[in-house]
């Protein structure tokens, strides 16, 4: 792990290049990703998972516009994601699902579900993160990256800021919010072997209570899963991640701290399949 200035994350894994995620700088205090913080300082952690997206958005915002992807006209191509007469997967392991087709569909509901449990609260304790890496990354990749996790997630100093304790649990009274909520999928390039999947998303983040001084923000970002077929199911390699496409925000009243925690406690995540 290292410090540096990079505004946006990159995959790659070994020698063949790094995976870049952005952490709040020590000074500033949970920060935002509208940019109410400087981002001046970054962690940067070596080839690690997808999100931290719940830190990284909140402490810094990068400059990468959306992807898109021409037709060969003046109109974009589009693939509604909607039911297709397939069996969605059925198998699982712990919470995440797994045992993925061996398609284009098949890639695209991996790196949906991947990106759910990467972004989840439950990367933040040190069983529940151990047991994500191992089911989502490729055995050698989680092998090598778990302990470069393990550092980022259980510095102190890095928790006080989320407003979370040294077990990454909310302090009494607050829930603490962690969730990413997929808009679509678009399928950038596959093979029999490796697959390319850009997922569009907004995430929700924060600590919700009365005495929180970091409430729940949404943000939302696209992040391309570099994805290899491996023992039977798709495993993330590798990631790119910027932000947006951004819609504009509608004038509707936030909600109470109360009302926030709750609908969390009581609403729970979706799995999705195509």
């Amino acid at each position: 792990m290292s410090l540096g200035d990079d505004h946006e994350s990159s995959g790659g894994y070994g020698g063949t290049g790094q995976t870049r995620t952005r952490l709040p700088d020590s000074g500033d205090a949970f920060g935002d990703p509208r940019r109410r913080s400087s981002s001046r300082s970054l962690v940067t952690v070596v080839g690690v998972v997808v999100l931290l997206i719940a830190a990284i958005a909140f402490a810094n915002r990068g400059d990468g516009d959306a992807e898109s992807s021409g037709s060969g006209s003046d109109k974009a191509e589009s693939s509604a994601t909607a039911p297709t007469g397939k069996q969605p997967v059925k198998s699982k392991t712990g919470d995440i699902a797994t045992g993925y087709a061996h398609t284009e569909q098949g890639a695209q509901s991996a790196a949906t579900n991947y990106g759910i449990a990467l972004g989840s609260a439950d990367m933040y304790n040190l069983e529940k993160r151990h047991a994500i890496v191992n089911t989502v990354y490729a055995p050698d990749v989680a092998a090598s990256q778990l302990p470069e996790f393990d550092q980022v997630y259980s510095k102190e100093s890095f928790l006080e800021k989320l407003g979370l304790t040294k077990d990454g649990a909310a302090p009494s009274g607050q829930t603490f919010v962690s969730r990413v909520v997929p808009v679509g999928t678009k399928v950038t390039s596959y093979n029999d072997t490796t697959a390319s999947v850009a997922l569009w998303y907004t995430s929700l983040f924060g600590l919700s209570g009365e005495n929180s001084k970091n409430p729940v923000t949404e943000s939302w970002y696209t992040t391309t899963y570099q994805l290899k077929w491996v023992d039977g199911d798709w495993k993330v390699t590798g990631f790119t991640q910027k932000d947006g496409p951004v819609p504009v925000g509608r004038d509707q009243r936030a909600s109470t701290a109360e009302d926030m925690s709750k609908a969390v406690e009581e609403y729970g995540g979706f799995t999705y399949a195509r």
